[in-house]
């Protein structure tokens, strides 16, 4: 079997199987009994239907995994890459817009592909358990959206890429990365105010108890706040969420609306100043750089697999996918794949500075408000609305929670206060 291929089918298989592992370890802890700490929190009903949750999601996330993983698999050694190929290429369209079509099509017929199991998600299983709020209205018009959002931002940006690896020789990775870097942090400015408004409605928060104690609390902290929003985030889930996104004067603080009905005035401010602590703390500014970075990383790989894509002058990138003619699109493509493993161990880091990145975070946000007791509440409360799994198996925390589970972090926050007791 050619090398790459060896590596890019043992990389799916690999990533497979342990995802494999972890949700079926995950679903064992399943029995687990109520932790103590949220006795008088949450009900043996709503436990026991927090469970039946995770057990719905995993089932159905190992369903689609595996239909993902053999659609792939199937398309691959069937010879589809090539096929598609050669039916781009019979538009005679040149070199640029074929590449275009090219990846566009791969990536329509992935969603087309997947989007039954979407609908199934949003109005089967998170209908029975009483989150979605979306109609179908709203979820056609949200696919058009991002479909519309996908042409216009990804494909100049895909076809910048396709232009400088096709036209600029080897530094065409640097050209390419101080483009990407341009875009990714032109959208991080503009999202707040143009892009994320299009799916959802952004109310500036009213004068009242809550923003004059929001606003009281940023400046304790030396948070320069232009405004903060209600989120309706009812329109498509019943969950409840706050983030913060942007930049400069770009920031943006969001509550979701159902946040909002359930949560006492202390607990959302506790809620915030987690928030606040990622901006303080310079999380957001170093995953911004860690992202940089890794587009950089990638792009310079990519360079040396398109411009080399035989390994040892024998093993070729375009032959493990059975390509008849090799392309710097189909490069790009099968460049994804191979990238996998490193993607994959990336993701791992990620996680670990993520969750070490939500533990600071907290302890920022319990220290400067000064009501720990508010926060454990908020994160309690948070993890009742959401039907949230309170006792996961580690090994699955570490391949998917960017979060550390509620009862860690509520450990963290008690040690603290006793600590500074």
């Amino acid at each position: 079997m050619n090398l790459y291929a060896a590596i890019i089918l043992t990389t799916l298989l690999v990533e497979y199987v342990l995802n494999l592992v972890a949700d079926l370890l995950n679903m064992r802890t399943l029995g687990t009994a109520l932790p103590n700490e949220f006795e008088g929190v949450v009900t043996e009903d709503v436990y026991q239907k927090s469970q039946e949750y995770t057990r719905v999601r995993t089932t159905y996330g190992i369903i689609v995994s595996t239909f993902n993983t053999i659609v792939t698999i199937a398309f691959w050694f069937l010879g589809g890459f090539n096929g598609l190929d050669q039916i781009v290429r019979g538009w005679h369209l040149g070199t640029l817009w074929t590449g275009l079509l090219y990846i566009g099509i791969l990536m329509l017929v992935r969603s087309i592909l997947t989007l039954p199991f979407h609908i199934y998600s949003t109005f089967v299983i998170e209908e029975r358990f009483g989150f979605n709020k979306t109609t179908p209205a709203t979820f056609v018009t949200d696919l058009l959206k991002g479909l519309l959002l996908a042409v216009v931002l990804g494909g100049p940006l895909l076809l910048g890429i396709l232009i400088l690896f096709e036209y600029t020789g080897g530094l065409a990775w640097l050209y390419g990365w101080i483009a990407a870097t341009l875009f990714a942090l032109i959208v991080q400015f503009i999202a707040p105010t143009w892009i994320m408004p299009l799916f959802n409605k952004f109310t500036p928060l009213e004068g009242g108890e809550l923003r004059d104690a929001i606003v009281a609390y940023a400046e304790s902290v030396q948070f320069s706040l232009r405004d903060i929003f209600m989120m309706d985030g009812s329109k498509r889930s019943s969950k409840t969420n706050a983030f913060f996104t942007g930049f400069g004067k770009h920031k943006r603080i969001a509550l979701f609306d159902t946040l909002m009905k359930n949560h006492t005035v202390q607990e959302l401010v506790a809620v915030l100043a987690h928030e606040i602590g990622h901006y303080k703390k310079k999380h957001i500014l170093t995953r911004m750089i860690i992202s940089i970075l890794h587009i950089g990383v990638m792009l310079f790989l990519l360079s040396i697999f398109v411009s080399k894509p035989a390994l040892a002058g024998k093993q070729n990138l375009f032959d493990a996918f059975f390509m008849k003619q090799a392309s710097i699109y189909a490069g790009v493509v099968f460049f994804g794949l191979l990238f996998a493993p490193l993607e994959f161990l990336l993701s791992l880091l990620m996680h670990v500075i993520s969750r070490k990145n939500e533990f600071e975070a907290d302890r920022f946000a319990a220290e400067t408000f000064g009501h720990p007791e508010a926060m454990i509440a908020a994160l309690k409360k948070l993890s009742v609305e959401n039907l949230s799994h309170l006792t996961p198996h580690p090994f699955y925390v570490s391949l998917n929670y960017s979060h550390p589970p509620v009862a860690q972090r509520i450990r963290a926050i008690r040690d603290l206060t006793q600590g500074s007791a």
